[in-house]
């Protein structure tokens, strides 16, 4: 029974350390690749194709970022929830109030919650609707439409969730 019981609180142990990391390689692997599209690949593809060779590259770039962007988004939805719930299982226990009773943490769950939907809607809107013919309209070309406002987005994010971090400790 020791032992069983052993592996029970193991577990619930493991799992939260498990999922968190996933959320936290998730959102290095998004915002680390947007970052390297924003900082690196369009300003060198600038000066070192011509201007007609941009949009042919970097289109080649964008349809695997958004492949994959798109699979690391399911991901931090799923494993942010999680991570709520076990946020809410040891504020519970340190305080007897879970985080409903705690404004601190609600505002700034909030914040990063609405920077996350923008994102998301930023994401869609790439996918779903934007079609080639609004790129040849556009005098400077982005790897990824909003680049440079998403990657924003990305950075208050994790300064969010650095805060949130810290509050339920």
């Amino acid at each position: 029974m020791d032992a069983l019981q052993s592996i029970v609180t193991d577990l619930n142990t493991l799992i939260p350390i498990v999922n968190h990391w996933f959320h936290l390689l998730s959102a290095v692997i998004w915002i680390g690749g947007l970052a390297f599209l924003v900082m690196a690949v369009t300003p060198g593809l600038k000066k070192a194709v011509a201007k007609e060779q941009i949009k042919p590259i970097t289109d080649i770039f964008y349809q695997h970022y958004r492949k994959v962007a798109g699979i690391l988004l399911v991901v931090l939805l799923f494993t942010g929830g999680v991570n709520l719930h076990y946020v809410n299982q040891v504020m519970t226990s340190q305080t007897q109030l879970g985080i409903q009773h705690n404004a601190k943490y609600l505002t700034i769950f909030f914040i990063k919650l609405g920077l996350v939907l923008c994102l998301l809607t930023l994401f869609l809107y790439t996918v779903i609707f934007k079609s080639d013919e609004d790129d040849d309209a556009e005098i400077e070309y982005e790897v990824i439409p909003y680049q440079r406002a998403a990657l924003w987005m990305g950075f208050f994010i994790i300064l969010c969730a650095s805060a949130l971090k810290h509050l339920h400790q």
